[in-house]
């Protein structure tokens, strides 16, 4: 008896389905991205054909499951493994995405040579490059490739039979995006091909206690290509980027299950692979010798470690009938809140004015302790005050003009006094019991008060 076949419609975009076609997706609010897919056999009956569902589930106690599956394996990169957690955890899917040459098949190289020269074994699955292209790359970062197994595929299924023979620790996918498997009757690439093939490797992975890597394409927005449940099906998620300077490259974890999330990893690219940033504040703290105003310093606090970012503020006249207020690397709209909160508990007005604002080095703050120096910033651009180089401010502002502690405010502290700095402006809240050798800490509690030590700098 022949099969019927079944028909969905799906955002190309972010994945959601729909009982017919439309021309705009009212979940991502894009156009034409609605597509027909032909559907296989439901889950059940593929599990079934996988023998994921050949015995019986068992209901068991929370205290007497087995943590030994728990242990983690080093990357042997220790940027890598902080990001990841504290290395790979057995059984578990991380999924890498980022730009073409951001460096996400070579910073998974050097990781499992890392590993494989240990006595793990690791398999590198490719869909993409041929073995030559991959023998060449390992060649040229000298690396170890004695024990590095490779195989060329894209069939899901096929994949998961060698894995059952050769049965590796770690799996890398290089990418998910071409992977195809049977019960999907798509092109590799389309929403349902990438949304089964996923759930079909990770379900593998959960029964196997397979350790699987995922690399992931991008969208021209920088956002990961494919349906929106990719995402949700993997355990972590991590993207790779690059700073304002081509040299470095930032990898920040969006999603983890074993590890926190917005954790930061800092690479350098040179013609011998990705190497570790031991200090990133100083790559982001490359200033200009001759202080200039609305350049203020301040420490942020990305994932489990504070990072020192300069943040420059631009202020100058209305060119136009409508002046501009534009954020780059904060919420604008926090932007034009904390100028609300200058003009009404600060006295200074620059609702005239036109407002720049941009957080150097590409970071992106996600934090509020960074609300002061933004202040600051603006007020020296406004006023033409310069701030000394060794000065460095954090705070979160209340709509009352007060300042507000952060968290982890002594690490930030001890973090600011390593690099040389010499004064610090935070909320009284945050200000230690114990004096920090070679700091000056003023604390302030009110706007109006950090105003009023600026004008003595």
């Amino acid at each position: 008896m022949s099969k019927k076949l079944k028909t969905a419609f799906v955002c190309d975009q972010c994945g959601a389905d729909y009982p017919r076609w439309g021309g705009q997706c009212t979940s991502c609010g894009e156009w034409n991205t609605i597509k027909e897919v032909r559907l296989g056999s439901t889950t059940a009956e593929r599990s079934s054909r996988s023998g994921y569902a050949g015995s019986r589930s068992e209901v068991k106690l929370l205290s007497e499951v087995n943590l030994s599956q728990a242990e983690r394996i080093s990357t042997g990169i220790a940027e890598f493994d902080r990001v990841l957690g504290g290395g790979i955890v057995r059984g578990s899917v991380v999924l890498i995405g980022g730009a073409p040459g951001a460096g996400k098949s070579t910073l998974l190289l050097q990781a499992i040579a890392n590993i494989a020269a240990r006595d793990i074994s690791v398999l590198y699955v490719s869909g993409e490059e041929s073995l030559q292209q991959i023998a060449e790359r390992a060649l040229r970062l000298k690396l170890p490739a004695e024990k590095i197994m490779m195989l060329m595929e894209t069939s899901v299924q096929r994949i998961c039979d060698i894995l059952d023979e050769i049965k590796p620790h770690i799996l890398v996918i290089d990418s998910i995006q071409v992977m195809h498997t049977q019960e999907a009757d798509s092109a590799p690439g389309s929403v349902s091909q990438v949304r089964e093939s996923a759930s079909y490797l990770t379900q593998y992975a959960k029964k196997h206690h397979v350790s699987i890597f995922m690399v992931g394409h991008v969208t021209k927005d920088q956002s990961l290509a494919g349906p929106m449940t990719l995402s949700h099906i993997v355990d972590t998620q991590v993207m790779l980027g690059s700073t304002d300077d081509a040299r470095f490259r930032v990898l920040r974890a969006d999603k983890n299950r074993f590890g926190s999330v917005g954790e930061l990893g800092f690479f350098a690219m040179d013609s011998s692979g990705l190497k570790e940033v031991k200090n990133p504040s100083a790559m982001f703290l490359n200033r200009a010798e001759k202080p200039s105003s609305g350049s203020v310093v301040t420490v942020l606090w990305e994932g489990t470690r504070p990072l020192l970012v300069e943040i420059q503020a631009l202020v100058t006249d209305c060119q136009y009938g409508n002046p501009r207020r534009l954020a780059v690397g904060f919420d604008q709209n926090r932007l034009a809140m904390l100028l609300a909160v200058l003009s009404r508990h600060g006295g200074i007005f620059t609702a005239q004015d036109e407002i720049y604002a941009n957080v150097v080095g590409g970071i992106k703050v996600t934090e509020t302790s960074s609300d002061l120096a933004i202040v600051i910033g603006v007020v020296s651009s406004l006023k033409d005050k310069v701030i000394p180089h060794d000065v460095f401010f954090f705070g979160e502002i209340g709509l009352s003009g007060e300042i507000r502690p952060v968290a982890n405010g002594h690490a930030r502290l001890n973090d600011a006094a390593k690099h040389g700095f010499k004064k610090a402006i935070i909320p009284k809240a945050n200000v230690p019991k114990t004096a920090i050798k070679g700091l000056m800490i003023h604390g302030v509690s009110t706007l109006s008060e950090a105003l009023d030590l600026l004008v003595d700098m």
